[in-house]
């Protein structure tokens, strides 16, 4: 069984936010609600330099997505797929009330919810209306549970999802992941298990 991930390309969500951090902003703002965040012209591009890279492969025998619009645009530009199985347990986390903060916002206008996620640690520290990691891995391992026992699954997703899916394919421990968690999963990335062995993770190589 193989199992591949691939990060959605940039968003104007992902634009917009890393604009407010080299601003030194507090917030970012796009006029989309979460689930509607479209790819940037870059994110297409992207999405197309997937595409290229999975022409390398057999073609999946299943192809899952968020139904977040970043996430299965990615998927439909890099596969040409019609037949794409949108799974909303596979949707980016909810930040609640860290929603359009950048981290320096979250410290500034939320002193005592960032001390909290201090001390509880991020796996299982809970934003007020939003997921912890620890929510987003229940979700994720129902999904694990019903994929087919052979064949060759794509998964259009998430940074938090892949990074969760690494932690429960390869069994990690929380320290573990929080430890992988730094590395950020960049836009267009592919990771690759077979057999539940890693095979490449966050993988852009293949983007100019």
């Amino acid at each position: 069984m193989e199992l591949m991930l691939v990060r959605h390309g940039e968003s104007t969500g992902n634009a917009a936010r890393e604009a407010a951090i080299r601003a030194d902003a507090d917030t970012f703002d796009v006029p989309e609600r979460e689930a509607d965040i479209p790819l940037s012209p870059r994110g297409r591009d992207q999405a197309a330099a997937v595409g290229r890279w999975l022409a390398g492969f057999p073609e999946p025998t299943l192809v899952l997505s968020s139904p977040y619009v970043r996430a299965l645009e990615t998927v439909r530009i890099a596969t040409g797929r019609t037949d794409i199985r949108v799974d909303e347990r596979l949707r980016d986390r909810d930040m609640g009330v860290f929603a359009r903060l950048t981290p320096e916002g979250v410290r500034r206008r939320l002193p005592a919810e960032h001390a909290e996620q201090r001390r509880l640690g991020k796996f299982y520290y809970r934003p007020p209306g939003g997921e912890s990691w620890a929510d987003v891995a229940l979700r994720l391992r129902t999904v694990l549970a019903e994929l087919p026992a052979d064949g060759r699954v794509l998964i259009g997703a998430h940074d938090a999802v892949i990074v969760l899916v690494r932690y429960i394919v390869e069994g990690l421990s929380e320290a573990e992941v929080m430890e992988i968690e730094k590395e950020t999963v960049a836009n267009a990335s592919v990771s690759h298990w077979k057999d539940g062995e890693p095979v490449v993770y966050n993988d852009v190589s293949f983007l100019d």
